[in-house]
């Protein structure tokens, strides 16, 4: 049996399971990275793994990943097939929602997790999973140190004036207040711009995670000031299937004159809306680009106006403008998003190079642009994998 510690991460979606595997004796490298998609449905296993190993990617039985506990089970039995001497020392789990207490990452005790349970309501399709891959690894790996990474932790440094709905303030104090999420993303890239640009760290910095999910962060020296995001994840820009930014009386609406359900309104607002919704064709922005329909390109304009809408306010927020920097699925591989989105944004001081955007550069500005424009790619399983190290090294 190997003596080398070893991280794995999990990361719990609503019919998704990412994992990763790092060795954490040191810096925590990576040795696996992989993840089952369409749980309970249609189930595939994708994983890549280190230098002299072929990646895996197959189909699975509706068995093997019936619920997220037999896709743990299918997963780990993959990475043992691997690393057959590996055991994990310590576990690391993205949680969507931390609540106000919470701005960093805990050790999952009984106690934190009854209250990460009490936050359920507070992003429903989201916390019930995450929870769910944290019984799923506890019941697999019981001596295991067991860590929880919160997104809406990096958030926890707005002024209140970013922090508050205009509510009774009786509100404020029971929880309804404006959280941020994609926090662990947004963690990685500013530690990440710390080291390859430590003046545009300092500075005025909007990151635009985009992808499925997706939204929009200002940062002042690293640290996070406003959020597209609110209450919920269903705020700020249109996603692949959830609404965005909505008037709160399109609910009142629904319910009264089209006699839905709450629960059914939260279905439509969180699974057949956004660029889904939009386009009636596909939540994935690949296959929209593609299509070229007047649907789909109503969809990509939509979701652009609402990037572009929200940078201008994020900009007023910050007191102005050093660096926009894009990540996510999205942020990362759409050249075209990227163009259209600085198209004409010379104002805010953004000028883009079109053949830096079209080599996908880390720096995608002209050399006269006033604000830089990057391209980071964001890694949320090495923010998890650092917050399990540390606390491994702290126990000695």
């Amino acid at each position: 049996m190997t003596t080398t510690p070893v991280a794995l991460t999990l990361n719990a979606g609503s019919s998704s399971l990412k994992f990763g595997l790092f060795d954490i004796s040191g810096a925590p490298a990576v040795m696996a990275v992989g993840q089952i998609d369409s749980i309970g449905k249609a189930p595939r296993l994708k994983a890549s793994f280190g230098p002299g190993r072929s990646p895996v990617s197959r189909d699975l039985t509706p068995a093997e990943a019936a619920d997220h506990k037999s896709a743990l089970t299918t997963a780990l039995a993959e990475l043992r097939s691997q690393f057959p001497k590996a055991r994990a020392s310590a576990v690391g789990h993205r949680v969507v929602h931390g609540g106000p207490s919470y701005d960093r990452p805990m050790v999952l005790t009984p106690e934190v997790m009854e209250e990460l349970r009490r936050l359920s309501p507070f992003a429903p399709i989201h916390q019930p999973h995450n929870l769910a891959g944290i019984d799923a690894a506890v019941e697999a790996f019981p001596e295991a140190l067991q860590v929880a990474c919160f997104d809406t932790a990096f958030h926890r440094t707005h002024p209140k004036v970013n922090d508050v709905f205009a509510l009774p303030r009786e509100y404020y104090d029971k929880g309804v207040r404006r959280y941020g999420f994609h926090g662990l993303s947004y963690d990685y890239i500013s530690g990440e711009l710390k080291r390859i640009a430590p003046l545009i760290h300092e500075g005025r910095v909007i990151v635009a995670h985009l992808g499925n999910g997706a939204s929009m962060c200002g940062m002042i020296g690293g640290r996070s000031v406003a959020s597209t995001m609110g209450f919920t994840a269903l705020d700020g820009l249109p996603m692949g299937t959830r609404t965005g930014q909505i008037d709160p009386g399109v609910i009142f609406y629904m319910v009264q004159q089209e006699g839905m359900s709450i629960d059914e309104v939260r279905q439509l607002f969180y699974s057949k809306s956004g660029l889904l919704g939009l386009s009636g064709l596909s939540n994935d922005m690949r296959a929209l680009e593609a299509a070229g329909t007047v649907e789909a390109n109503e969809a990509i304009d939509y979701f652009v106006f609402r990037i572009r809408r929200e940078l201008g306010g994020l900009a007023a927020a910050l007191g102005g403008l050093d660096a926009l920097v894009f990540c996510g699925g999205i942020g990362e591989n759409s050249r075209l998003i990227r163009e259209r989105v600085c198209e004409g944004m010379g104002w805010i001081g953004l000028e883009l190079d079109r053949e830096r955007n079209g080599r996908n550069d880390t720096v995608i500005s002209t050399d006269m642009s006033r604000a830089r424009v990057m391209v980071v790619p964001t890694n949320e399983e090495l923010v998890i994998a650092r917050a399990a190290r540390d606390f491994l090294d702290t126990r000695g």
